[in-house]
């Protein structure tokens, strides 16, 4: 069980710096054939996507990144518990 834990907490920490590292692209990155940007879409785009067809842009702000992110704190932190 610690071992599934342990996965799934280093797979939420991958997946929160990723989706950390696309909010800051987003801003300073304004091409986007540009490789780093095209590999940090391809890691978050799955997450992210679903989140958007519930909760659509609030004008020019995307808010699914910190859906995304609070939803993967709390899976962290339960992984946490579980694994104590």
């Amino acid at each position: 069980m610690d071992a599934l834990a342990l996965f799934v907490q280093l797979f939420c920490v991958i997946l929160l710096v990723a989706i950390f590292g696309r909010i800051i692209a987003s801003w300073t990155i304004r091409d986007p054939g540009n490789p780093i940007y095209a590999v940090l879409h391809e890691i978050t785009e799955p997450i992210l996507s679903p989140i958007r067809q519930f909760m659509p842009r609030i004008g020019m702000f995307d808010l699914s990144p910190m859906v995304a992110s609070f939803l993967l704190m709390m899976i962290f932190n339960a992984s946490r518990a579980v694994s104590n």
